[in-house]
């Protein structure tokens, strides 16, 4: 099968198009016959050596990036009982593992795949995997979003901002987004009741008593979002690197604190997140789609850092 190989960190010309052998299934996995993958900035960060997930990861040959995958099942293991071959399928595999996304053929986890919803393309469901988890699970694990809390957004014309702000409306706040005037009109479509564009305005100088940031810029945003909680509320951070001061302000107003929240695959959260998207509560909205040859170009893309929604490889 073909598959695209990382042969040693770096840039994009590190990501070499290879002909490997079928990976074979455990009891409790499944084949899947590869659709469509989603890239993402950890896919990135670990090609280039940027995040401590690659130094876990350098000890596979073949290396193989890429954690979000929709497709057909081909084969199942001998435990599984939750699929069978045809079913169409999407998830975040193995994730903060090998996925091995980036090829024809998956080995997955059961236990971290959904059913594709009929009415969902294939492209559409790969885009509904890491980003929409982290979303959820940062108002349903790490933070408890409530229906009369008012949220602020930060980034909210990303990948997972964009998701944030559907499913926060979903659940009934009132939802404050961040992003430039240029996608305030995309920001007020997806639902978001007030936007403040970033580059304009100070945040922290007219938000006050908010109950939950769900914070995505990293740096000195932090205390910025900190400043604009009521004491009590919640704040949950999506880049790492936060320092002792993060923490003795958090403390001081008695905030409910997540310092970098790891998403985590769970196909109990994917079944929720399938029935969001059947539905129609959620939709991703894709700004780019690319051919798997043309994979480093979807890369080179999210390394822009000004990719609105989600970045899409079709095979």
């Amino acid at each position: 099968m073909k598959a695209i190989v990382l042969e040693g960190f770096g840039g994009v010309e590190h990501l070499v198009e290879r002909e490997i052998e079928k990976p074979s299934i455990k009891g409790d996995e499944v084949l899947v016959k590869v659709k469509a993958i989603s890239i993402n900035p950890v896919d990135v960060k670990v090609r280039s050596r940027k995040a401590p997930l690659a130094e876990s990861l350098a000890q596979y040959n073949p290396l193989i990036l890429g954690w979000d995958i929709s497709g057909i099942i081909v084969e199942t293991g001998s435990e599984v009982t939750s699929f069978q071959v045809g079913d169409e399928v999407f998830g975040m595999i193995n994730f903060a593992g090998h996925g091995k996304a980036y090829a024809e053929y998956a080995a997955a986890p059961a236990e971290h795949l959904a059913i594709k919803p009929e009415n969902v393309l294939h492209i559409e469901a790969a885009a509904t995997t890491l980003a929409a988890l982290t979303a959820w699970q940062a108002f349903d694990s790490y933070g408890k979003l409530r229906s009369t809390d008012k949220v602020l957004i930060h980034a909210a014309a990303g990948g997972v901002g964009h998701f944030a702000v559907q499913i926060a409306k979903h659940i009934g706040a009132f939802v404050i987004a961040t992003s430039s005037t240029a996608n305030r009109d995309f920001i007020l479509e997806l639902g978001a009741d007030q936007h403040i564009d970033y580059k304009v305005s100070h945040f922290e100088e007219v938000l006050y008593d908010l109950d939950f940031v769900l914070e995505a810029v990293g740096g000195e945003n932090f205390q910025k979002s900190v400043k604009v909680l009521k004491p009590f509320g919640t704040i949950v951070a999506l880049p790492s690197g936060h320092t002792e001061e993060d923490e003795r302000l958090a403390r001081e107003k008695n905030l409910h604190a997540c310092y970098f929240m790891s998403v985590y695959s769970s196909g109990k959260d994917m079944r929720t997140i399938a029935s969001l998207l059947e539905k129609g509560v959620i939709k991703p909205y894709i700004s780019h789609v690319f051919a798997f040859d043309e994979l480093a170009k979807a890369h080179q893309q999210i390394e822009t850092g000004r990719t609105i929604g989600k970045v899409v490889v079709k095979l």
